[in-house]
């Protein structure tokens, strides 16, 4: 999601610098565009970031007899973590 957010704010960012050419008084479009297309592309490097993480996670099988009934135990854990 944050990486088509990205792109839109990018999008929207460089059609108000170089196709809009209205002038307004109390706003200047191009810096309005020029911000857009920083946060477009801040936004985007944060989904890339978080997409290519890697998730790390650890399973730790043991397998035991009990000593009173001589049956097989086993147990599992897994630790999933971000």
């Amino acid at each position: 999601m944050s990486i088509g957010l990205g792109i839109f704010l990018f999008a929207v960012g460089a059609i108000l610098t170089f196709a809009v050419n209205v002038s307004v008084e109390w706003v200047n479009l191009d810096l309005i565009g020029y911000i857009l297309m920083g946060a477009g592309l801040v936004v985007f490097i944060v989904g890339l970031a978080l997409m290519t993480r890697k998730r790390h996670s650890v399973v730790t099988n043991r397998t035991a007899v009990d000593p009173t009934t001589g049956t097989r135990v086993e147990t599992a854990e897994r630790n999933d973590s971000l």
